[in-house]
C-alpha cells in the first residue's frame, strides 16, 4: 500500500512539472507526464551565454514534444568538470552537455585543426567553416566515441592581457603568461617568446596582483567578469584562438528516442545555437564596453600584423595538423570570401 501511494505521489509531482528548466525542478503546470527526463551539464554560471543557450534548448524541446521530453539544466559544473562530464556522456550517465572542443582533442587529434592559432580572420569566417561541410563533418566525427554532435556554440576569441604594455609580438618576449591546460597553447606562447605558466583559473587574479605572472589570455567576458582588468590593464587584441564549443548528446540517450523525437532534438539544438550566438555577441559587447570604460588600454592589430603572427605560429600547423592540412587549406580558402 505504501509503495502504491509513493508511486501516485511521484506521478502527481511529475504531472505538475512544466517546460521551464531554468531550475533543477519544473515549476509550471503541465498535464502530461514526461516519457523522458534528461540531464544537461553546463560548467558556466546561470547567466552565461552558453547556459542561456542550454535553457533555450530545453524549453524548445519541451514545447515541441508537448512535455514528453523534459531537460533539466545543471549549471556551474554541478555535474563535474567538462572532462568528467564528457566521460559520463559516453556511458549515458549524463544525457546532454556543452563542451569546449579542446576536450575532444584527447579523443582524436583531428579536433586540433579547428583551434589552430590565428586560423580564423574573424567570427564570420569561423561560422562559414562551422556552418558548412567542414563543421558537419566534425559533428558526425564524434559518433565513433558514442556521442551525437548536435550544434556549435560560440565561446569568442581569446587574446592576451598583461600588467605591462604590449604593443607588438616582441613585447611578449620573456613574459610569464598564464594559459589554460593545453599543449598547443603552451607551444604557441613559447613561439611568441613568452613563458607559459599553468595554474587554475581561480588563481589568476591573485597571481596577477602579486606579479607572479605578467599576463594571461582569455575572451572579453572572462576578462571582465573575473575583474582581471583591474590587475592587468593592457589588452592585446590579437584574437589568437577561437575555440568552438560543441553541444553533445549521449548516443545511449539518443537511441532511446523515436526517429521523430531525434529530429526534434536536432532542430532545437540548431535553433538554440543561433540564440546562444546572439547572447554571446551581446555579452561580449557589454564586457568590452565595461572594460574600456574602466581605462584599460586596448591594442588592436591590423590584418598584416595578424598575418605576421600566423606565420610565426606555422610550426604548430605542421605539428598538430600535419595529417589534416587539406582541411586547413579548405578553412583558409574560406577566408578569401571576406
Amino acid at each position: 500500500m505504501c509503495r502504491f501511494l509513493l508511486i501516485v505521489v511521484l506521478c502527481l509531482s511529475l504531472a505538475c512539472t512544466g517546460c521551464n528548466s531554468r531550475e533543477t525542478s519544473f515549476n509550471h503546470l503541465n498535464e502530461s507526464v514526461p516519457e523522458h527526463i534528461f540531464r544537461y551539464a553546463e560548467n558556466q554560471a546561470a547567466d552565461y551565454p552558453t547556459t542561456l543557450g542550454a535553457y533555450r534548448f530545453a524549453e524548445l524541446v519541451c514545447e515541441k514534444t508537448d512535455g514528453r521530453i523534459k531537460i533539466i539544466v545543471y549549471h556551474s559544473a554541478q555535474l563535474g568538470s567538462e572532462v568528467e562530464v564528457l566521460e559520463q556522456l559516453r556511458f549515458g550517465g549524463i544525457d546532454f552537455a556543452r563542451v569546449s572542443l579542446s576536450c575532444l582533442t584527447e579523443m582524436s587529434p583531428e579536433f586540433s585543426v579547428l583551434q589552430l592559432p590565428y586560423l580564423y580572420s574573424d567570427d564570420a569566417h569561423m561560422w562559414r567553416v562551422l556552418d558548412g561541410d567542414i563543421g558537419k563533418h566534425y559533428l558526425t566525427r564524434v559518433e565513433e566515441f558514442d556521442l551525437s554532435g548536435l550544434s556549435w556554440y560560440n565561446a569568442g576569441a581569446r587574446s592576451f592581457y598583461t600588467r605591462v604594455h604590449v604593443r607588438a609580438p616582441k613585447d611578449l618576449q620573456g613574459l610569464d603568461i598564464r594559459i589554460q591546460e593545453s599543449k598547443m597553447m603552451a607551444d604557441m606562447v613559447k613561439l611568441l617568446g613568452a613563458n607559459p605558466v599553468q595554474m587554475t583559473f581561480e588563481e589568476v587574479y591573485s597571481n596577477l596582483q602579486l606579479g607572479k605572472v605578467d599576463g594571461a589570455e582569455n575572451n572579453w567576458p572572462s576578462y571582465e567578469s573575473t575583474s582581471h582588468y583591474e590587475v592587468a590593464q593592457y589588452f592585446y587584441l590579437d584574437e589568437h584562438t577561437r575555440i568552438p564549443e560543441m553541444q553533445l548528446m549521449s548516443k545511449i540517450s539518443m537511441d532511446k528516442l523515436s526517429k521523430e523525437d531525434r529530429k526534434i532534438i536536432q532542430e532545437c539544438a540548431r535553433e538554440s545555437a543561433l540564440f546562444e550566438r546572439e547572447e554571446w555577441n551581446k555579452r561580449e559587447k557589454l564586457s568590452e564596453e565595461t572594460v574600456r570604460a574602466s581605462g584599460v588600454e586596448v591594442v588592436t592589430l591590423s590584418i598584416e600584423e595578424k598575418q605576421e603572427l600566423q606565420n610565426i605560429c606555422m610550426p604548430l600547423y605542421e605539428k598538430y595538423a600535419m595529417d589534416y592540412m587539406d582541411v586547413v587549406g579548405r578553412i583558409l580558402a574560406l577566408k578569401e570570401s571576406d
